[in-house]
């Protein structure tokens, strides 16, 4: 039965590259929209041959390292440097087949959405598809070279670095590019968000697939692995209680998630009359039910109904607190719900007032995901026996996040179906297409802005998972060896306060890394305006070359000091105060971890589609006063829900490889 494992990985790529293929031999339409496909592939390709060129520097520095840790070796470097590639490669080519895309969803739009959808869900479904399918067959190589999956952990920490450093690069240069574009030529020169006279407007669609596409790629494969190499190193210290097919239980799951998020591609289809939303979120909800029925049956005929009815429960709740987390981030964020409304209608009463709705709502949208993940904690935990064994519990929330993940492959292409939806209303402006091409384009581009708040949901739900299970493996005999957390231990709260201080300050880097280079950016699209003669009246043609520049150069020069602080403050603390107070770090960091990213990700999406709902035609509609309040609004919120709120999903995971990785030189 083993043979089915790769089978399925090579499944996933199958489809991908099924999916591309179908793809690339569509339309890529007329020669203008093809001119500025072109531009956006070239910017893209630029941009990301220079960030993983300065991201490779930093891996190789640290593949170098492990040669001199004990317990580690040339055979850690070595899965290092490839669960980096794996997490370079997924990246790298999702966003390619998005960006080709873009042109030929905006193509097919001119004839109906049910079109447009299949071509921009394809786009998507290759990078979902390909970062699973990497993902399984990378755990699989390692575990077959290594036999002991504690082996397989620097393929997770490689991953995991690589993700970090594209996903605050990517963040930056996209928001850079957006916050440019908008306050510019939608706040000050009344310009439509696409239009070709905005100097940035092609850095902004560049920016959509280096950030929303590669960045979240990277992301949820990070997670995605994690949550596998978690589970097999704790199952492999559990095997007296549930014997060896406690290690390989989690990549049968992650197989069954893979099968299930296949089938369910046939899921998507646009009935007549019915919101494109309805199928996209009926292949999610068919994926997460097919994983949940066939999860059943992979447990009980490998552990039998005693053991494996109480592990099917922990599988459960994973996906149950994923799809709690997802619609409450749709519901807070969605525009067709109260919250953005109201948020939309305080922007009548100015800026001041929107800015403070919308946080107000970011901040009540964390309370029932934390119920949901805590939930999920304590039920996962008991019914896999932690009453009876500590290690059988931990064992148990470990699989609770490789349920919540297992559909990693529908969720991811949802996700990257919402920026290729974006680009195409961008290509549709710029080329002039018909307004009622346009309508078609923008009903694609609010679907995709719900299924991205979905998406960040549920990737910060199994980040907080993973990072728990991550943490349970630093505690473990193997590593810490550490039973319990004494919080009358001084090095313990400090340890504490000092992780909770750390996404503070992380967060805090990110944001000022996008307000510098976005002065840049606005100065930049200033001068065009002013000295470019005849911008405005559309005849001259805006340096897009330079506004691509600035936000290429500023996001690689800006994401290095973040980067390096996920890696090295976690060591610090390990080395000064010891085993104990990096396990205090590593919860602090995960409970405050977990509430900034909520609140950042929600209020940024409320304050985004609270415009959205204005430029409907409500409150004044474009051009307003309340317009220009609520744009300022979604300004604030981009770096929130685009930057620093998506990075700290890797933060707390990158924080908790570090001390795995380093636990062989720290004092008890």
């Amino acid at each position: 039965m083993g043979f089915l494992l790769p089978i399925t990985g090579l499944a996933a790529l199958l489809v991908a590259a099924i999916s591309a293929r179908l793809i690339l031999k569509e339309s890529p339409g007329p020669p203008r929209v093809r001119e500025i496909s072109g531009a956006i592939y070239e910017g893209a390709t630029a941009y990301l041959k220079r960030q993983y060129t300065t991201i490779w520097a930093f891996a190789f520095a640290i593949a170098v390292l492990l040669l001199f840790i004990p317990a580690w070796g040339w055979q850690a470097s070595v899965a290092f440097l490839v669960g980096a590639l794996s997490s370079t490669i997924a990246g790298v080519l999702g966003m390619h087949v998005a960006i080709r895309a873009n042109s030929r969803t905006a193509n097919a739009a001119r004839a109906g959405v049910d079109r447009a959808l299949k071509i921009a869900f394809r786009g998507g479904l290759v990078m979902g598809m390909v970062a699973v399918g990497i993902g399984l067959l990378g755990v699989l190589l390692f575990y077959h070279l290594f036999g002991n999956p504690m082996f397989i952990l620097p393929y997770g920490f490689g991953a995991s670095a690589v993700a970090l450093f594209a996903r605050v690069g990517g963040g930056i240069y996209t928001k850079t590019a957006d916050i440019g574009a908008d306050l510019v030529g939608k706040v000050e020169k009344g310009i439509p968000e696409d239009d070709p006279r905005n100097p940035a407007v092609i850095a902004d669609n560049v920016g959509d697939n280096v950030g929303d596409v590669a960045g979240m790629g990277a992301d949820l494969f990070e997670s995605y692995v994690a949550s596998i190499i978690a589970a097999m190193v704790v199952g492999w210290t559990v095997q007296a209680t549930y014997g060896s097919a406690a290690v390989t239980l989690p990549l049968w799951i992650a197989a069954m998630g893979i099968f299930a998020s296949i089938v369910s591609i046939f899921f998507v289809r646009v009935k007549k009359g019915k919101d494109p939303s309805y199928a996209l979120n009926s292949a999610s909800i068919a994926a997460i039910s097919i994983t949940a029925a066939g999860s059943l049956f992979l447990v009980v005929y490998m552990f039998g109904w005693g053991n494996g009815w109480g592990l099917f429960v922990a599988v459960l709740s994973g996906l149950m607190a994923g799809l709690v987390v997802g619609m409450t981030s749709d519901y807070f964020t969605n525009r067709i719900h109260r919250p953005a409304q109201f948020i939309a209608h305080s922007a009548q009463s100015g800026a001041a007032i929107d800015l403070l709705a919308g946080f107000s709502f970011g901040l009540l949208s964390v309370v029932l995901p934390i119920i949901a993940i805590a939930t999920a904690v304590v039920v996962a935990f008991v019914a896999a026996g932690g009453a009876v064994s500590v290690t059988a519990g931990f064992y148990g929330i470990c699989l609770a996040g490789v349920g919540m993940l297992s559909v990693t492959g529908m969720i991811v292409a949802s996700d990257a179906y919402g920026p290729i939806a974006d680009n195409a209303g961008g290509i549709v402006e710029q080329s002039g297409m018909p307004g009622r091409v346009r309508r078609v384009t923008d009903t694609l581009d609010s679907v995709g802005n719900t299924t991205k708040a979905i998406c960040k949901g549920f990737a910060i739900g199994s980040a907080a998972l993973t990072a728990i299970a991550l943490f349970a493996t630093y505690t473990s005999e193997p590593f810490a060896n550490i039973q319990t957390l004494n919080l009358l231990d001084p090095k313990v709260v400090a340890g504490f306060f000092i992780g909770g201080a750390t996404v503070a300050l992380f967060c805090a880097l990110t944001i000022l890394a996008v307000g510098r280079n976005s002065f840049r950016m606005v100065g930049e699209v200033r001068r065009q305006f002013k000295k470019i003669p005849g911008l405005m009246e559309g005849k001259a043609k805006p340096d897009y070359a330079r506004c691509i520049d600035i936000a290429t150069r500023g996001a690689l020069r800006e994401l290095i000091i973040p980067g390096i602080s996920a890696l090295v403050i976690p060591l610090v603390v390990g080395l000064v105060l010891g085993k104990a107070a990096l396990g205090g770090f590593l919860a602090g960091s995960i409970g405050v971890g977990l509430v900034f990213a909520l609140l950042m990700a929600n209020a940024g999406g409320a304050w985004d589609n609270a415009k959205k709902y204005i430029e409907l035609g409500r409150f004044g509609g474009k051009g307003s006063q309340t317009h220009a309040a609520a744009v300022i609004g979604d300004t604030v919120g981009d770096p929130f829900k685009d930057t620093a709120g998506p990075s700290l999903n890797i933060l707390i995971k990158l924080m908790s490889w570090v001390a795995l990785i380093s636990a062989p030189l720290l004092l008890a």
